[in-house]
């Protein structure tokens, strides 16, 4: 059983940045590939990031060159960098993650989920 607690979420003008954090517990991290996720009022959960335990890893393109996902296994904590956020950013973000050498780009992967962190983005 692994979980997972969010934070960093907050509100940000355009053209600004955040950290989001995902720590989780449990002592196999490393062997997880863990993956961010959005959500936004109205519109189905997508895709934003993944990264797998060895480091691999794949971003939507709406967020390509901006995002940067990493983990640090001594820490339990995978990240999601956000520079030049837009309006169009602002959703709900949620980390996920899966016992798993792969890397996985579909939510329906992922075995375990956190409670997810507010972004928004002002214009």
């Amino acid at each position: 059983q692994v979980q997972l607690v969010e934070s960093g979420g907050r509100l940000v003008q355009a053209g600004g940045s955040l950290r989001l954090s995902c720590a989780a517990s449990g002592r196999t991290f490393s062997s997880y590939a863990m993956g961010w996720f959005r959500q936004a009022p109205g519109k189905e959960r997508e895709f934003v990031a993944a990264i797998s335990w060895r480091a691999s890893t794949s971003y939507s393109d709406s967020v390509k060159g901006r995002f940067t996902i990493s983990r640090d296994n001594a820490k339990n904590t995978v990240y999601l960098q956000m520079n030049s956020l837009k309006p169009e950013d602002t959703a709900v973000y949620y980390c996920a993650a899966k016992r798993t050498e792969l890397l996985y780009t579909r939510s329906s992967g992922y075995d375990y989920w956190g409670q997810g962190t507010q972004v928004t983005v002002s214009s």
